[in-house]
C-alpha cells in the first residue's frame, strides 16, 4: 500500500475523532450549561462501563477454575488493590496485565 492510498483514510479518521472530541466543548463553551441528565450521565456512566469490563473480562471464568478463573480473579483483585492504593490508573492496569501474565505462565 502506497503512502497516497494509506494517508487520506488516516487523516480522515484522525479528524473525525478530533471533531468528535472537541464537540462538547464547542456546545457547552461560556455560560451554556450541560443538562442535568448529562451530568447525571457523565457521573454514572465511567463505573456502569468498568463493571461491564470487568463482566466482560471474567465472562469465562466459570470454565476453568484453575487456569482462567484463578489468574483472572487474582489479576483484577490486584487491579482493585492497587487503584485504592495509589489512584493511579495506568500503574494499576500494569500491575494487574503483570500478574495475570506470570500466572498464565506459571499455572
Amino acid at each position: 500500500m502506497s503512502l497516497n492510498e494509506f494517508l487520506p483514510p488516516v487523516l480522515l479518521a484522525a479528524a473525525i475523532t478530533f471533531f468528535l472530541r472537541a464537540l462538547p466543548f464547542l456546545i457547552f463553551h461560556g455560560e451554556k450549561r450541560m443538562p442535568g441528565w448529562l451530568e447525571r450521565l457523565g457521573q454514572a456512566l465511567p463505573s456502569a462501563i468498568m463493571a461491564v469490563l470487568i463482566v466482560y473480562c471474567l465472562k469465562d471464568a466459570g470454565t476453568d477454575l484453575r487456569g482462567v478463573a484463578l489468574p483472572q480473579f487474582l489479576a483484577v483483585s490486584v487491579v482493585a488493590v492497587t487503584y485504592k492504593w495509589k489512584h493511579q490508573t495506568l500503574f494499576s492496569i500494569a500491575a494487574g496485565t503483570l500478574v495475570y501474565m506470570i500466572l498464565l505462565a506459571n499455572l
